[in-house]
């Protein structure tokens, strides 16, 4: 797999790419951040990454068009990174080749002192 986030990163491990809250930081907005996390979840204290999308991980196979149409690498987000890893890999089997997951999800973010929304 030669997708972007291996080229710039070089983070792929056990068929995933992985990124840490240091690598996506400078990168908001030109990656498309997917919340994973169920709607209550996404929605309630302490909050979501700054612009990031819900898309609940049972959904995420309904809606691989949508994300495909975005034309942008996809990073995928939980309160960990379990769900996210997951999603990943349904991602990876639907053939998308830029897929990342944040490494300590939103717990991690939060943890670094950086906003949620």
């Amino acid at each position: 797999m030669s997708g972007l986030f291996t080229r710039l990163f070089g983070t792929k491990s056990a068929g995933l790419n992985w990124l840490e809250v240091a690598d996506i930081r400078p990168r908001l907005g030109t990656v498309l951040l997917v919340d994973v996390r169920q709607p209550e979840e996404y929605h309630s204290p302490p909050g979501h990454l700054p612009g990031a999308i819900n898309v609940p991980l049972a959904d995420v196979p309904n809606r691989t068009d949508e994300l495909a149409a975005s034309g942008k690498a996809v990073v995928l987000v939980c309160k960990t990174d379990r769900r996210s890893a997951r999603a990943a890999e349904m991602l990876l089997a639907a053939g998308f080749r830029d897929v990342a997951v944040l490494r300590g999800g939103t717990d991690g973010w939060h943890a670094q002192g950086l906003e949620l929304e």
